[in-house]
């Protein structure tokens, strides 16, 4: 395939033009799109559609970052599409629905753990082209998956 897919698949087409926080739209964007997925083909779908996302997300990422000539664009934006994907696929499994609540904590948590970078987020940036772009956020996705669950269960018991 050619420069131009992969930039409009690794761009969102066009979403990660967006300013301010391209990552940030992007994460807003995909938030609306897995509560379809979810309601719709349930979690398990919407966990292979992040896994989905991230193996062409890999493959758009890496080959817009090689045309571009810089390791990781901020207008790549298909790497917060699957962390977000990955994070809501999380909650949906344990919760059984993406309850707006969930969708907002999820939304928040992803934005944080992907800015934040902790240990091996930080660590995943450093692997070879669009698996840095990606990894990262699938290392954020998990946990902003994880602390969803936990808050949620902290204001059921504490609410």
């Amino acid at each position: 395939m050619s420069q131009p897919v992969a930039k409009h698949i690794a761009t969102c087409f066009g979403l990660g033009y967006f300013r301010p926080a391209p990552g940030t739209w992007g994460s807003a964007a995909a938030v609306p799109v897995a509560w379809v997925i979810e309601v719709i083909f349930g979690p398990g779908v919407l966990t292979f559609a992040a896994l989905t996302a991230a193996l062409i997300g890999v493959w758009a990422g890496g080959a817009y970052a090689a045309w571009s000539g810089k390791r990781d664009p901020k207008d790549i934006v298909i790497d917060e599409v699957a962390g977000q994907w990955l994070t809501l696929a999380i909650v949906a499994a344990v919760e059984r629905s993406l309850a707006p609540l969930a969708l907002g904590i999820g939304f928040l948590a992803f934005r944080f753990f992907d800015i934040v970078k902790p240990r091996p987020a930080r660590q995943a940036e450093d692997l070879r082209g669009g698996w840095g772009i990606v990894a990262d956020d699938l290392v954020a996705g998990a946990y902003a998956g994880v602390t969803t669950i936990v808050a949620l269960y902290l204001i059921r018991v504490f609410g």
